[in-house]
């Protein structure tokens, strides 16, 4: 437990020997250290986590993130720790207040920055569907331009095909019509258009040769659409249309799963709206206060420090900078002092030395 404390002691920016002194002291500045430990772990993980997805798919991946983490963890723990010791209980309300601003103020972008991470791993399977529905309607615009395209680069021939199947369709609703009237008239079926009289008569070879006519043209009209649509594959596979196809349910999570650390910030941005474009207050909320968690979170080694009391472990330490100030001051004017001592020594054996060899001459 000594142990825990000592490093706890070290993480608040104490003067451990100092502070040993004055047991009633020692718990606040347990708190203070633990509070500035977790706010550098939770740097840590959040660094780590981004680092880990800036490099996702990467065989060394894991070594950035754990690299990158570590470091990152480091530099908020030890700026953090110099921030909190730098606050001068001796000070005044208004002082203690103006030393911290800065501070608060950089703990606000501070926290902004190692939330938004957390905030991705919290939302992770919110973001992911939200990937996926972006994912399908980009592949479907993307398959409607290239279609689109395409349209207006063929379109003679697209009008050519789409003519020629009106023609062949028109052509076959006819034969057909016709073929069941010569049915009718071959059974004696009476009609309007139909005598009623069975047999294969003169009306009805008449009618047969000209269905048979009217189906060569109609092989033609098939021929000529065969031909064309023929001519819109081949350049539909030329220009790379048929390749192009909407993602499958595997292919939609398997490029989820692979988003970067852009499109996945994208999507969480994207939560606070519904798909109609309204905005959606409960998932907005959330999102917001976690955010605000970790600023809170990151401000509050200052705000424990601030809030703390002048204990005597701070007297101590202004007693003991005091008297330090004091030798300091008292060590300069022993130097002045010794050094104008020598100057004058000095001053006066070159004096002396000069009287004596003007005695001389």
């Amino acid at each position: 437990m000594d142990a825990v404390s000592r490093f706890f002691w070290f993480c608040s920016g104490a003067h451990i020997s100092t502070l040993e002194k004055h047991p009633t002291e020692h718990n606040k500045f347990i708190g203070i250290g633990a509070t500035i430990f977790f706010t550098g772990l939770f740097a840590a993980l959040s660094g780590g986590y981004a680092m880990y997805f800036v490099f996702k798919g990467d065989p060394g991946a894991v070594f950035f993130a754990l690299f990158f983490g570590l470091i990152w963890g480091l530099a908020i723990f030890n700026m953090d720790r110099y921030i909190v010791s730098s606050i001068n209980k001796s000070a005044s309300a208004n002082k203690q207040i103006l030393q911290a601003t800065p501070r608060i103020l950089l703990a606000i972008m501070i926290g902004i920055v190692i939330s938004r991470p957390l905030e991705l791993k919290i939302f992770d399977k919110e973001i992911k569907e939200r990937l996926k529905v972006s994912y399908l309607n980009n592949q479907r615009s993307n398959i409607d331009t290239l279609n689109a395209a395409f349209e207006n680069k063929y379109a003679i021939e697209m009008g050519k095909l789409t003519e020629a199947k009106i023609q062949r369709d028109s052509l076959g609703s006819g034969i057909k019509a016709d073929r069941q009237k010569l049915n009718f008239e071959i059974f004696g079926n009476k009609t309007n258009e139909t005598s009623g009289m069975m047999g294969y008569g003169p009306y009805a070879k008449r009618k047969e040769a000209e269905l048979k006519l009217r189906e060569q043209e109609l092989d033609i009209l098939n021929g000529i659409v065969r031909t064309l649509e023929k001519f819109v594959a081949d350049r539909k596979q030329f220009d790379g249309l048929l390749t192009e196809k909407l993602y499958t349910g595997k292919q939609l999570d398997s490029l989820a799963n692979i988003a970067g650390f852009a499109d996945r910030n994208w999507a969480l941005g994207q939560l606070s709206f519904n798909r109609d474009g309204t905005r959606d207050n409960s998932t907005a909320l959330a999102v917001t206060f976690i955010g605000l968690l970790f600023i809170f979170f990151e401000c509050l080694p200052v705000f424990v420090k601030l809030m703390s009391s002048k204990g005597p472990y701070d007297r101590s330490v202004e007693n003991l900078e005091t008297s330090q100030i004091y030798e300091t001051d008292k060590d300069k004017d022993f130097e002045i002092a010794a050094i104008d001592g020598v100057h004058d020594t000095r001053v006066s054996t070159e004096i002396d030395r000069r009287k004596n060899k003007l005695y001389q001459l």
